[in-house]
């Protein structure tokens, strides 16, 4: 007698849920729903009151499993509470009603599994013949709660731009969706990056192995090699340089101790050093600095803007003042350098010098486009160095036209010394960095007293400078 009941109650429960299925179709439910998470299997069935139905559901529990283990009724695998609010009832009715028709076929009136589990009848449903995780209906249900009524199927896409542009507009991201992606990798790229060299390459600043040799290359070298008009220095002072620079443990310390044994400190009033400083003033895409942060040479050598008066160097020149602090400014000048801390990458400072070498050459050719003057083709005078306190490197910079018509930037590799491996290398090192200090002070002075020159025919009138130059003749 009580086999009976529980299973004209069991099959009951089936009966009311498709009668519920039939008031309120999946459709409309769905859109509010979504399926009930595993700690909520002790609620009550649909038209039942809770307390009844959770008496009611422990002896058909029990009669059920000695049934069948192995497959569970849709009713009792699958509760909910009885209103409409309850997250998962659409998708649960929708299931339900699926298997009471599956068992009415079969058997009327027994109680039975149905052949098929409910998460493969729901699959078949929603995704075809595919199979999915029986995980996938929990997953839906968190993705729907964060959508509400706008539901969608999440699918992969590929890391595009365009893509990446839609993704910013759909969330509102005016800023980044309007940027093009030249402009996106200039609000991140730095000389550091590994996206850096890719775009100097872009611009026209070609590698070392890939430049030219200057026309004037056997002068350069003869320059930076010549014996410097300082004495030589004596061993201990290498030793103590050696031992420095083996026992250096960051890259501000290969600073300090490369200005104070290797780099000349000029006396002169307004010719002056920066370190570290960012060229903030120079204009913006000219070219090979095409959505590229502004360069910011770890070195930087010249005269100060205010030097160059009369003549308005800020004005009539573009690129010429580098930085944005007023008339002590460096402006026009030809030599700057990268430092490397120890065991740190010395091709991103070859990369670095690159950038911060055709930004001199930029402002010199400007200058002397003014003039009229320009150097001959494949001339050199503007000279990097790169150095981590082990290795010293030169390089000679210059502009060409290539065979397309547009404009390249050559760095061409003119001398190298190890500064550490002996004391000849290091005297070679020390030698060169003077020689090209004392080429690169001569060359400003040089730029503005010409501008000076041109200033004063265009303009007439105005007083002669007073010559201030060490270099100028008595």
């Amino acid at each position: 007698m009580r086999d009976k009941m529980v299973k004209s109650r069991a099959c009951g429960s089936h009966l009311e849920l498709s009668n519920v299925s039939q008031e309120k179709s999946p459709d409309r439910l769905d859109s509010k729903s979504t399926e009930l998470p595993p700690n909520q299997g002790e609620q009550s069935s649909v038209g039942e009151d809770p307390a009844q139905g959770t008496a009611a559901l422990h002896p058909r529990k029990q009669q059920l499993d000695a049934v069948s283990t192995d497959h569970p009724l849709p009713s009792e695998e699958l509760r909910l509470t009885h209103t409409d609010a309850q997250p998962g009832i659409g998708l649960w009715i929708h299931n339900t009603r699926l298997h009471t028709r599956q068992h009415s076929q079969a058997s009327e009136g027994s109680c039975a599994a149905p052949s098929t589990s409910p998460t493969s009848s729901f699959e078949t449903k929603v995704h075809g013949p595919a199979q999915v995780s029986p995980t996938t209906p929990w997953r839906n249900q968190q993705r729907r709660s964060d959508g509400g009524d706008n539901e969608y199927q999440r699918q992969r896409v590929r890391l595009t731009w365009e893509n990446l542009t839609l993704f910013d507009k759909m969330t509102g991201n005016k800023e980044t969706a309007q940027k093009s992606p030249i402009q996106l990798l200039a609000t991140t790229t730095t000389a550091t990056t590994s996206g850096f060299g890719f775009e100097a390459h872009a611009n026209g600043m070609l590698e070392p192995r890939r430049s030219k040799p200057p026309t004037n290359l056997e002068d350069i070298y003869k320059r930076l090699a010549s014996s410097h008009t300082t004495a030589s220095p004596p061993k201990p002072m290498y030793q103590n340089y050696v031992d420095r620079i083996e026992g250096a443990i960051n890259e501000a310390t290969i600073v300090v101790e490369v200005s104070r044994k290797l780099l000349n400190e000029y006396s002169d009033l307004g010719y002056k050093s920066v370190f570290n400083h960012a060229f903030a003033n120079f204009p913006k895409d000219v070219g090979f600095n095409n959505g590229l942060p502004p360069p910011q040479p770890g070195f930087l050598e010249g005269l100060e803007a205010q030097e160059y008066l009369p003549f308005p160097v800020y004005n009539y020149t573009r690129g010429a003042v580098l930085h944005k602090c007023g008339p002590n400014a460096i402006a026009l000048p030809h030599l700057a350098g990268e430092f490397k801390g120890p065991g740190k990458d010395m091709k991103k400072a070859q990369l670095q010098s690159r950038y911060d070498g055709a930004a001199l050459v930029y402002a010199r050719n400007e200058a002397l486009s003014l003039l009229r003057k320009p150097d001959p083709p494949g001339h050199a005078e503007v000279i990097t160095f790169t150095t981590d306190g082990t290795n010293l490197n030169f390089f000679a910079h210059y502009a060409a036209l290539s065979e397309y018509g547009t404009v390249e930037y050559h760095q061409y590799l003119v001398m190298t010394a190890a500064l550490v491996a002996s004391y000849q290398g290091y005297k070679d090192g020390l030698g060169g960095l003077r020689n090209a200090q004392d080429h690169a002070r001569e060359l400003s002075y040089t730029m503005r007293d010409q501008l000076n020159e041109y200033w004063k025919q265009c303009h007439g009138g105005g007083q002669k400078r007073k010559a201030s130059s060490p270099l100028a003749s008595p």
